[in-house]
């Protein structure tokens, strides 16, 4: 089952939601806001309910409907923190080692192998767009790519209610300049995607078979095409899980990008006006276009 967290541009509710939780149905959208706002009136409401499926279920039953066509999809997040796992791939661990200079490839080194795993604050919900809205370049970067990942929706219990797709956005050259520079290449306004639904953990029997797939487009021309699988991930998710709420609590629930596995070329860096499609079936494709 897919949430879905949207709006409706020229429609009014007399309850006072601008943003409303659903579930796509065919060419419709069940309204879970209107039926029950105690529980669906937020993402925060959604990550804190402990059986999330069966309540969805109940809720959907005689809920109101409205047609997918009158509603714009936003970000399916409201007041969570976004967190980011690095170095999960092998892919990823030797790209910051051959850009790093002198000794700094040994931190990426070290952390692929250690206990405990890279972690960072990615984004907070005012510096996260989502399906069809602009991402952003830094201005003091020239050298920014995106970084496909899978997001867990995570409860405030620590456990996985679900996944979505996620574009990490990075500018590298702030990045393998310093490893202490990692937070500004990473944390910024636009510097995050997330998109288009959260699908329930419980519609995922392996979420390691899932496939994920990136696209750049720079007008007609794909000037990238990339694929990974999340089984070449080196920690489980319950590991990283583990270390994020080590000293940390998230009462509205959190957000867990897992690493990507996915790294354009050198000779590849966004600009503005380039489109961004990531997609990981089944839960959906993410697009953005770069501003």
């Amino acid at each position: 089952m897919k949430i879905i967290r949207f709006t409706t541009p020229g429609l009014q509710f007399p309850d006072g939601f601008h943003f409303r939780l659903g579930v796509p149905d065919g060419e419709r959208v069940i309204d879970l806001t209107t039926k029950d706002p105690e529980n669906f009136g937020s993402i925060a409401g959604l990550l804190r309910l402990d059986e999330p499926a069966r309540v969805i279920a109940e809720t959907a039953q005689n809920a109101p409907q409205l047609p997918l066509r009158q509603v714009q999809l936003e970000v399916p997040m409201d007041v969570q923190e976004v967190w980011a796992a690095g170095v999960t791939y092998l892919r990823s661990r030797e790209t910051r080692m051959e850009a790093a200079e002198g000794g700094a490839n040994m931190v990426y080194e070290k952390v692929y192998n250690a206990p405990r795993p890279e972690l960072f604050l990615k984004a907070t919900s005012e510096r996260c767009v989502g399906p069809d809205q602009h991402v952003r370049l830094r201005a003091d970067s020239e050298w920014t790519v995106p970084e496909p990942e899978l997001a867990l929706a995570v409860s405030y219990t620590g456990a996985v209610v679900g996944y979505t797709v996620a574009n990490d956005m990075s500018a590298r050259d702030i990045e393998i300049e310093n490893p202490l520079y990692v937070s500004q290449a990473k944390l910024y306004r636009g510097g995050c995607a997330l998109g288009p639904c959260i699908l329930l953990a419980d519609a995922v029997p392996d979420p390691k078979a899932l496939e994920i797939e990136m696209r750049l487009h720079r007008g007609d021309v794909l000037m990238f095409q990339g694929k990974t699988s999340v089984a070449q991930m080196k920690r489980s998710f319950e590991e990283l899980i583990d270390y994020l709420f080590r000293e940390n609590d998230f009462a509205s629930g959190v957000f867990l990008l897992t690493g990507t596995g996915i790294v354009p070329p050198d000779n590849v860096t966004l600009r503005a006006g380039d489109v961004i499609e990531i997609e990981i079936p089944p839960i959906g494709l993410l697009r953005n276009v770069v501003e």
